[in-house]
């Protein structure tokens, strides 16, 4: 398939009509204004031009733009942080719906993230064909840039420093990985792929009695570190799929470094591969919602779509008497944003029976940060594996397990 044409930013500079390819992982529509900006340029000013949709093409120094930026960031905390204290700030939650009102609080927070990402991203530099920045100080960013865009084709670009920083600071996480102790080693996440910074979720899939070493499904595969934990499990042969041609090259780098590539086959497919597995292992974004950048596709499911799609394909791709493992946070239920009774239904419908469930709490820092807006739910979540099977024929529906209860 021909990929879509880039879009070009057209703008006038020093009486010269100027064009460059508009780069924005995170689906930003073309700008319809650009104004040159340069180390005069006030943070208000700043702010008062992208609240009317212009773009700022920095000409100054590049340490003044991080400066720059950083400023506008500050302003934006400083009024977010008025309107949150305001007495009309929280709108009256709807009890019924919204008993703790931490939904209510949750759709605010992410208005609030959405606005400010739009604002700071306003701030936009131009890469040369081979990923340079030619402005006064600007640091080397060639390789990061060639990681996340692929390489250099000569063909100038225009990017929002503050990509440009997420670009850097995955650079740096790709560089030194992140120490999994299931795994044997490190796992070193690419430019647009979940970080397992979070290991808890590991250590249930590294802990939970395998129905079989012969054969695994891995759906959604990621960094390659739930295909990894199971080949070094034992598992003889292990299918990973996703959808994301970053996550399959990050995968095969991680399975490579660990040792375990002989052991796992990568699929690109939505979901399962084909055929049956007596074992197959999801662990689908927590949160049902529309992901705002890129990275939040591994957090943000819409509608629910691949937890769904997960469970209404389980019975089709499981050998008789496997098991398919889920491992999902219950974040969502306690912001209000799923209940566990439409878990419990979804799981019904697609005739499967849970036999077992193991869960662990969270040890990220934001689950002991009380001044998170959202702590009360992070500080109340637990992680849970569960354990699925197929109904059998005259069987009953799903089995009442407490979530604390072991598999």
């Amino acid at each position: 398939m021909t990929p879509p044409s880039p879009l070009m930013l057209t703008w006038t500079e020093d009486d010269q009509v100027r064009t460059a390819r508009w780069r924005s992982e995170n689906g930003a529509p073309l700008p319809r204004r650009v104004v040159l900006a340069d180390d005069q340029m006030a943070a208000d000013a700043a702010l008062r031009l992208a609240r009317e949709g212009a773009v700022l093409l920095w000409r100054g120094d590049f340490q003044n733009a991080r400066l720059l930026l950083q400023a506008m960031g500050r302003r934006l905390d400083r009024i977010g942080a008025r309107a949150r204290t305001a007495p009309d700030a929280v709108p009256e939650a709807d009890t019924a719906a919204d008993p703790t009102g931490l939904r209510t609080v949750f759709h605010q927070h992410r208005q609030a993230q959405a606005q400010r990402a739009r604002l700071l991203s306003s701030l936009v530099l131009e890469l040369a064909g081979d990923h340079g920045i030619a402005l006064r100080r600007a640091p080397d960013l060639r390789l990061a840039c060639a990681e996340a865009y692929g390489p250099a084709d000569g063909q100038p670009s225009v990017v929002a420093l503050r990509e440009l920083q997420g670009l850097v600071g995955a650079h740096e996480w790709r560089k030194k990985g992140v120490a999994i102790t299931a795994t044997g080693g490190r796992v070193h996440a690419h430019y647009g792929v979940f970080s397992p910074v979070r290991g808890e979720y590991v250590d249930l899939v590294d802990q939970a009695a395998l129905p079989s070493t012969a054969l695994a499904f891995d759906i959604g595969t990621g960094s390659g570190v739930l295909a990894a934990v199971l080949a070094r499990r034992g598992v003889r042969r292990v299918v990973a799929t996703d959808l994301s041609a970053r996550a399959l090259e990050c995968a095969a780098d991680n399975l490579r470094r660990l040792g375990c590539a002989q052991q796992v086959e990568l699929v690109c497919t939505d979901l399962f591969p084909p055929g049956h597995a007596p074992l197959v292992v999801c662990n689908p974004p927590w949160l049902p919602g529309k992901p705002a950048t890129a990275i939040e596709h591994a957090l943000y499911d819409p509608d629910s779509r691949m937890l769904r799609g997960f469970l209404a394909g389980l019975s089709v791709h499981l050998t008789p008497g496997g098991e398919g493992w889920l491992i999902l946070s219950d974040l969502a239920e306690r912001l209000g944003l799923r209940s566990r009774a439409q878990l419990l239904k979804w799981i019904e419908q697609a005739g499967l029976v849970v036999v077992g469930t193991a869960s662990i709490r969270p040890r990220h820092p934001k689950a002991l940060d009380p001044t998170d807006r959202l702590h009360a739910a992070r500080r109340a979540e637990t992680t849970m594996l569960w354990r699925l099977v197929v109904v059998a024929e005259g069987g009953g529906g799903v089995t009442s397990l407490n979530p604390g209860t072991g598999g």
